[in-house]
Parts: structure tokens; sequence; C-alpha cells
């Protein structure tokens, strides 16, 4: 009896709807006595018992509906997993199916990179789906530490407790012993030696600490990253590459790997041929994302891959890699170390950035990649143009949650032109889509709406507010996030012409 009246708590919601159907059920029996009693039933009479009815009957419509939606909501809260600031996230019905079974069944997508741009794009791709597979570089042991930083890292991007895991896989020893060392370092080598495998070893670890995707090194064999300079310098160690190439004051020609014939570790080409979308970069091009592409046969499946091939442009160019580089120069890059057909759409940015982050770059010797969309489309290209920056700690950042939303956009009409739309993977993610683009249409409406009363406020006066100050770029950006998506819906339409 406990358990029934609980039922009844303030905190079920349920109580309004079980009145709501006993106010329709007595509203049809108000009409039905109205029916008995009356011996001549005249038009106000009339009126009065089908409004009644209709009243009634919505009631009891209206009110079995939600109280059962709302049943399902509290079985979805008393059974779910994931929190909030150490509380139970409070679900509404789509986590019954999201959370639970759909991002399951959500688009395979790979991602091969690098650093921090790697991880932003997993950041924002586990929204979508479970099914992300990371594919990272696996360097020589230097300074006496564990080639794991690169798989940590993608550990971290797809764990749901970002801040946790990075504090627990980075968690320095204070024992001499263990010096130079940390947690994630010796949980990473105790699991390959337990299983005898690297591969086995990582999927197991990745399963233990519940997250979401999974982690695999490009290869298990020794590999070096060299660089060939254009004075002929020849450049070699992920690390020493930018060192040599900006005091030589010189560029890159071309980098190779040693040895040439470096095979991919088990699962690479799998995960790549099963793939809805393959995501290369961002990252640093000659030293995260182009080693990858050089061991044997990964650009070749990509190239045979029937998955979309997208490519994320940097924001920024690097000093002694990338230096007054354009999109064309990074896509020329790519092509000339591995095929043409190794892409299909390029995501870029706007280049629409507050100065004063500019110049901060600038003294570092950086710079905006320039836009050359005309010149990168005649290259047989699809440029996809959104505002992917954002400033983060006063850094120029790349937004996860735009590149995700890019990627799931072409996925979602791929399958549209396919005839997918019944498909889970398509379900879900319009679905995430429409959500977000709601959420953004409310924040920009917002927004708009607090930045005018304080222009209001603030008429006559020359000096801009700190409203102003922080947020008239995000304005300006989501203010033009509808505008983008249809000029890429005409884009998609235009193509799929082509196709056909």
């Amino acid at each position: 009896m406990k358990g029934f009246f609980s039922w009844f708590n303030s905190k079920t919601k349920i109580k309004r709807w079980m009145l709501l159907i006993l106010v329709g059920v007595c509203l049809i029996c108000y009409a039905m006595a109205n029916i008995i009693e009356a011996k001549v039933l005249r038009p106000k009479e009339i009126i009065i018992i089908v409004a009644s009815f209709v009243a009634g009957f919505t009631a009891i419509v209206v009110g079995f509906v939600y109280m059962q939606k709302r049943v399902l909501e509290i079985l979805i809260e008393a059974n779910n997993t994931s929190t909030e600031k150490g509380r139970k996230a409070n679900l509404n019905i789509k986590g019954l199916i999201f959370n639970k079974t759909m991002y399951d069944e959500g688009p395979k997508v790979v991602v091969i990179g690098g650093g921090n741009g790697i991880n932003t794009v997993i950041k924002g791709l586990k929204k979508y789906t479970n099914n992300i597979t990371s594919i990272v570089a696996m360097p020589n042991i230097e300074h006496k530490q564990l080639p794991y930083q690169e798989i940590k890292d993608s550990i971290i991007a797809m764990s749901d407790k970002e801040e946790l895991m990075k504090s627990l896989l980075n968690f320095k020893f204070n024992d001499k012993k263990l010096e130079g060392l940390d947690f994630g370092d010796i949980y990473l080598t105790a699991m390959n030696e337990m299983f005898d495998s690297p591969i086995v070893g990582l999927k197991k670890s990745t399963e233990v600490l519940n997250i979401t995707g999974q982690v695999l090194p490009v290869t298990l064999d020794k590999l070096t990253v060299c660089a060939e300079l254009e004075d002929g310098t020849v450049a070699e160690g992920k690390a020493r590459i930018p060192e040599i190439t900006y005091d030589k004051v010189t560029g890159i020609k071309r980098i190779h790997i040693v040895p040439s014939n470096c095979v991919a570790a088990p699962g690479v080409l799998d995960a790549i041929q099963e793939a809805d979308a393959i995501v290369i970069g961002p990252g640093s091009l000659y030293t995260d994302v182009l080693p990858n592409l050089l061991v044997k046969n990964v650009s070749k499946t990509i190239k045979e891959s029937k998955g979309l091939k997208i490519y994320i442009s940097n924001i920024m160019t690097e000093p002694g890699q990338t230096d007054n580089y354009s999109i064309t120069d990074h896509l020329e890059a790519l092509f000339n170390h591995t095929d043409k057909d190794i892409i299909d759409y390029c995501i870029a940015d706007t280049g629409e950035i507050v100065p004063e982050y500019v110049r901060k770059y600038n003294q570092e010797g950086q710079d905006i990649v320039l836009q050359d969309i005309d010149k990168a489309t005649k290259k047989g290209i699809k440029i996809i143009h959104k505002h992917l920056s954002k400033i983060e700690d006063d850094y120029i950042r790349h937004n996860p949650d735009v590149i995700a939303a890019s990627i799931m956009e072409l996925i979602c009409n791929d399958l549209k032109f396919r005839d997918k739309e019944s498909t889970p993977e398509y379900l879900l993610v319009n679905s995430i889509l429409e959500d977000e683009l709601k959420r953004e249409r409310k924040e920009s409406a917002k927004i708009r709406k607090q930045k005018k009363k304080l222009e209001k406020s603030k008429k006559g006066k020359k000096k801009n507010s700190k409203f102003q100050h922080k947020y008239s770029e995000r304005v300006e950006a989501i203010q033009t996030t509808v505008e983008k998506k249809n000029e890429n819906q005409k884009l998609y339409k235009e193509m799929e012409k082509l196709d056909k």
C-alpha cells in the first residue's frame, strides 16, 4: 500500500492528470444526465450537452496521454545513471529511447587525428551517438614517458564526466619510484599486460571506465615522423619538426613515416569500412593528421569506404607547420600525401573572430587560415561554411556543438537521399538536431531582446556595456545559424541533383 500511495506524491506530478480525467468524466455524466432528464431538447440545451461531451472526452484523452507519459518519465528517472552536478538528471520522455537504446543504434563515426582538435569533435559527437571510434597515433617512448597521452585525451573526451576522468587519468604519484608516470599510464600498461594485447587491453580499459565509443591506436608498430623541408633538410621526430622548420625559416615539403610499411592496428580498417562518416582533423596537419593517413592501407580504405569523408579545417595557422596557409593549402597537402578522393566535404570556419584575440595569436606567429573558398571549391571539394570558432579562456577554439551538428546534418541528408528516413540513425540524429535548433533560436531571441533593452537604456552613450562586449560575437553567430543552415540545404539539394 505504501508503494501505491507514493504515486500520489507531489513530485510525481500525476495527480493533476487524474483530476483532469475526473473532470472529463463529470462533464460526460452531466451531459448524459441532461439527455435522460430532458423531455424536450431545445437548441440551447443541445449546445450545452454537445459542448459538455466534447470537453469531457477531450479532458479524458489528454489526461490519459499525459499521465502515461509522466509514468514513463518516472521510470526513466528511476533507472537513469547519468547525473547532473552530482544529482540524477531530470529527463524527459525522449530519454527512455535515446539514453537507453537509440544511441547504440546511432551513426558510426570514425574520427582520425590527434591533439585537442580530435577531442573537440568527440565532445560534440557523443551527444548524438555511442558509435564513435577515435583513431590516434601511438608515438615512440620519449623522455621515459609511456606513449599513451593521445589515448588518454580521447578517453577523457568520450567520458560523461570529463573533469573527473581527466583528474583520475592524469593523477601524478608522489612515490619516487613512479616519478614521471601517472595513473593513466600505469592503468593502461597493466591492462595491456593482463590481456597480453594492446588492442584487447585498451578495449577492456574503456569498458571498465564506461566511456562512449572506442579508442584505437592507428598502428602498434614503432614509428618516427620525419619531414623533408623545402631547403632539403630532414627533420626527425614529431616534437622537433616545427622547431627545426621555424628556426630555418622554411616550409615543409613533405612528411613520411619510418618505417614506411607500418601496419594498421587490428580493428582500424574495419572501423573505417563500416563508418557512416569519417572525420579527419582538426589538428596539427603534419604531425597529428597526416602521419595517421600514411600508415599502410589507411588512406586506401578511407577512399574505398562508402561513408562520408569530411575534413575539419583548422581555424588558425601553426608556426613551423602551416605558416600563411589557406584552406586550399591544407587540402592540397592532404591530396599530395594521399589521394584526392579521400575528402568529400570540408567544413571551414567563416573567419569572423574578434580582432583583439587574433592579435594575441599574431604575436606568437599565428594567423587566421585564409578562407579562399572559391579556389578550394574548384578543387572539387564541397565546402560547408560555418561559424566554427568560440572564445574559451581567451583562446580561439573550435565549437564542438557546431562541428557535431554540421557532421550530423550531412549524415541526415545522406540518409534522406538514400530513403532511410525511418531508420534509427535518422530518427535519433534528426530529433536532436531539431532540439538544438530550437534551443539556438530561443537563445538568439533572448540575447537579441536583452541587447535591444541594453542599447535602448544606453542610447546616446559611446561606451559599450559589459554584456555587449562579452556577447556581441555570440549574438552575431547565433543570428546567422539559420541562414547558414538554409544555404547548406541548398548546396545539399544541388549535390543530390548532380549525383542523380
